[in-house]
């Protein structure tokens, strides 16, 4: 059973990611913070029906990961066999309320499994991905967000793009997204009532992606449960009172030694939104990243 790594000072935890960030990426080999990573000869090339499990976190984005979770009971696999993992903290009653909605669905290839954390294990998001990683029975894991949504296609899309592959994270080539929503839009209004939504996707615009990276990281399963996701590096395995920024997914990657490749997978989109869960509403800190993000729309 994973133990989450505690350590008494949060100034100690800064200090250390600072630390990452300015020196030990540049400066020191990956293979001193992590157990060795399976050669890609080492690792299944599988073929026919796969098992995918899809991880994602939330807190106070319950309207958006109901778009999410109706896409698997409105789109469900064909071709792979899917978990959805869903790590959350029983304070947050929406999401609660949303997770005990989309439970009483059946939906065959499908498999529902909730993850509560207390908060501070939640607000360190590799402390979720890092147990899910190292207990997966899936032969890849998709690494996400719940504002992403798994539209028609797009999971058999990915199976067919896996067919036969070890290589060790890849990436969907493209991805569709809304404009930067507003609390008040009516697709994030509508998605505050547990039930079943839709999108229409021509109101999502096509982007391209360069890199692995957030809510677009898919693993191999062999070296999730080799190493885990940042099992070793003690800063991104502690827990917080607030939720932080995610710069252990630049370590993972590093760890990896690689951007990832470019896979092509159909309909992946995602609900840009001006508003973080993350900030309480109202406060000078909220209003300021709202128009932060504003501004980079």
């Amino acid at each position: 059973m994973h133990t989450t790594k505690t350590y008494p000072a949060a100034w100690y935890n800064k200090l250390m990611i600072q630390l990452f960030r300015i020196f030990v990426k540049k400066f020191m080999p990956p293979r001193w913070f992590c157990r060795p990573i399976p050669k890609q000869t080492e690792r299944s090339a599988k073929v026919g029906p796969l098992k995918l499990e899809i991880v994602s976190h939330c807190w106070q984005y319950s309207n958006m990961l109901a778009y999410q979770l109706s896409s698997f009971v409105n789109y469900p696999p064909k071709d792979l066999k899917l978990q959805v993992t869903v790590f959350y903290c029983e304070e947050d009653t929406e999401t609660k309320s949303t997770l005990e909605f989309f439970e009483t669905f059946e939906v065959e290839n499908v498999t529902w499994n909730w993850q509560p954390l207390t908060r501070e294990k939640l607000f360190r998001r590799a402390i979720g991905r890092n147990m899910a990683a190292l207990v997966t029975e899936a032969d890849w894991v998709w690494y996400t967000d719940c504002d992403i949504i798994f539209h028609q296609g797009c999971l058999d899309s990915l199976a067919s793009a896996l067919q036969g592959k070890q290589g060790a994270l890849y990436y969907p080539r493209q991805e569709r997204t809304t404009s930067m929503l507003a609390d008040s839009d009516p697709m994030l209004r509508k998605g505050r009532k547990p039930q079943l939504v839709d999108i229409q996707t021509d109101e999502f615009s096509l982007h391209s992606r360069d890199k692995a990276k957030g809510a677009f990281q898919i693993v191999h399963g062999d070296i999730a449960r080799a190493i885990g996701y940042c099992d070793e590096m003690r800063a991104f395995q502690t827990e917080v009172n607030h939720w932080s920024k995610t710069y252990e997914d630049t370590a993972f990657r590093w760890l990896l030694q690689t951007r990832g490749e470019p896979i092509e997978v159909d309909s992946v989109c995602q609900i840009r939104h001006i508003h973080k869960g993350r900030y309480k509403k109202g406060t000078l800190l909220s209003r300021l990243r709202s128009k932060i993000r504003r501004m980079q729309e």
